[in-house]
């Protein structure tokens, strides 16, 4: 494909593809070249440096999480919608959560939820220095919960990329944290569900949990305010 063909666009979306499919290691300008049909060299023309491209990719798919409308949702709903739809951006595109530590991440897309997330907890009545707190401790708590099954796809690739049988390896270290569990009495009352059996797992509807946990307690956080600024 000739340069003039290819559009900084057209790489970022491709390297989106990439980089769900291969992970940030399978991610590199001849591999890139390759899927979009062209020459390494005509993609640096548009897109400088890997990290650049990383960049662009990350703050593009933040355009999938919902911009909910705080002008006819309450606060909570749209706290509630915003994280959900957040957490399963970051499902879909695990290599994001570990381009977080890795990366320099800005772009107009992200500022946006930022700005959003901002927003919703202004809304609810939170001055801006606590605003900043709770949006912050929102979307760590996100990141945190992507967390298990972006390191369990990670784990995976790596070992199926070294030649070897990940699920056989999967196994035997399963087979031998269970024998560690087995000490525990805690553990052990828990060896047949789902997060005993799979790596990184977590029990079914964590995530719901700890969400509405969490803004149970910025509810009462609220509550507690308004009632001492009325004595």
């Amino acid at each position: 494909m000739p340069r003039d063909t290819l559009t900084a666009d057209r790489i970022v979306r491709a390297a989106i593809e990439l980089l769900d499919d291969e992970g940030l290691d399978g991610l590199n300008m001849r591999s890139l070249a390759k899927r979009l049909g062209s020459a390494a060299t005509a993609v640096y023309w548009h897109i400088k440096t890997k990290d650049d491209l990383v960049r662009l990719a990350s703050d593009a798919i933040w355009h999938e999480v919902e911009l909910p409308d705080l002008g006819t949702t309450d606060w909570r709903t749209a706290a509630t919608a915003h994280a959900s739809s957040m957490h399963a951006m970051l499902t879909r595109h695990p290599w994001l959560v570990q381009a977080f530590g890795s990366h320099l991440l800005h772009g107009p897309c992200q500022a946006r939820h930022n700005d959003l997330s901002l927003a919703i907890y202004e809304k609810s009545g939170f001055a801006a220095a606590d605003a900043d707190r709770a949006a912050a401790s929102m979307f760590t708590f996100v990141l945190g919960s992507a967390l298990g099954p972006a390191a369990q796809i990670s784990l995976n690739r790596r070992l199926s990329k070294n030649g070897a049988d990940a699920g056989q390896l999967m196994a035997e270290a399963m087979t031998r944290a269970t024998e560690t569990a087995m000490q525990f009495p805690r553990l052990r009352e828990r060896l047949d569900t789902a997060a005993a059996t799979e790596y990184a797992a977590a029990p079914d509807n964590t995530f719901a949990f700890g969400l509405q946990s969490l803004l149970d307690g910025f509810e009462a956080r609220l509550t507690a305010d308004r009632a001492s600024r009325h004595k």
